[in-house]
């Protein structure tokens, strides 16, 4: 197995790194790729040492998997190329997402449908992994008609930048903007650049990536995202309507028993999720379990996980190790 990692340096490709070590992913090889500004330079990575290559250098090596995090930019010129050497591309950026061509995956959701023809994979917005683990088992159970969807957002999804504004204001410092207003003691409902129709471009990901990756158009969806200064993870407040009646035990039960969910539920204890608690962790977290008493068959709950973990560098080695395991590479 020869694995290369395409943006090795950045906020997200250390993540992967560090994912593909907890779990440990087996590769006979590894290939650390990167800008030829960043190339020659050395990592060090599980007691030895790589040397940063360019990504022509890496489709010359020809390696079985390459995991992309670096950007839109990157995946359309560069996926490509390692797909046509024989490589399978998983692409953490929005590049491929939409690409009616390109399958759009959450392991715990529509793994299934990959197949060895699956050259260049996708890799879906943090936002919308973390909701659709949590309602492709209640769809399958009831039927999901509507989504609305608002979202809590970490500063680790803008990037260093961002985190570096965040604490530059808490500290009073003056310092790059990676947004156009204070983030330090406010909350703006605005994430990615807004569109003709007064959502956002996040926003829209959220409401399209679900159609796909959930396989079913008919779901109804809209969100609202917003940036919030805290660290450690996205946030969701998430109601859903469903075609059949529920009962809030067996909702319960059936997210208990799901892939990758881990309920958080006892209000009266102050249990709940929250994103500190998610940090650093692969799990989605799920709680405030109640229904909505205003419509019929209609259900709220919390939703909290790692946006750099679950949301980016876990979805994509768990994608590359099913891959692995059922011999699609």
């Amino acid at each position: 197995m020869k694995l290369a990692l395409v943006g090795a340096t950045g906020l997200v490709g250390e993540q992967m790194l560090r994912v593909i070590a907890e779990r440990k992913f087996q590769f006979d090889e590894l290939l650390l790729v990167a800008s030829p500004r960043s190339a020659g330079k050395v990592v060090s990575y599980q007691g030895k040492e790589y040397t940063v290559v360019t990504p022509e250098d890496a489709i010359a090596q020809r390696p079985d998997i390459a995991i992309f995090s670096a950007g839109g930019g990157t995946s359309l010129k560069y996926a490509p190329l390692f797909a046509e050497a024989g490589t399978t591309v998983i692409d953490n950026s929005s590049a491929w997402r939409m690409d009616p061509t390109k399958k759009l995956i959450v392991p715990e959701v529509n793994a299934d449908a990959l197949t060895t023809e699956d050259k260049i994979i996708a890799n879906p917005n943090c936002s919308t992994i973390q909701m659709v683990v949590a309602l492709a088992p209640l769809h399958k159970a009831y039927k999901i008609k509507r989504v609305v969807v608002s979202t809590y957002q970490s500063v680790t999804g803008s990037g260093k930048a961002a985190v570096d504004q965040l604490f530059n204001e808490r500290k009073g410092v003056e310092g790059e903007m990676a947004y156009p207003h204070r983030i330090d003691l406010n909350v703006l409902p605005h994430i990615d650049v807004f569109q003709d129709n007064g959502y956002t471009k996040e926003e829209m990901k959220m409401i399209k990536e679900t159609n796909k990756i959930m396989r079913d158009d008919s779901i109804r969806v809209t969100a609202t995202t917003v940036r919030i200064p805290t660290m450690g993870g996205h946030s969701e407040s998430v109601n859903i309507e469903f075609e059949k009646d529920f009962d809030l035990a067996e909702v319960r039960k059936i997210l208990e028993e799901a892939p990758g969910i881990i309920v958080q539920d006892d209000p009266e204890n102050n249990v709940y999720p929250m994103p500190l608690n998610a940090h650093n962790r692969d799990e989605t977290f799920v709680g405030r379990l109640r229904r909505d008493e205003s419509q019929d068959n209609t259900l709220n709950m919390w939703i909290v996980a790692d946006n750099l973990r679950k949301g980016a560098a876990t979805n994509t080695v768990q994608i590359a190790e099913y891959l692995v395991e059922n011999k699609l590479v």
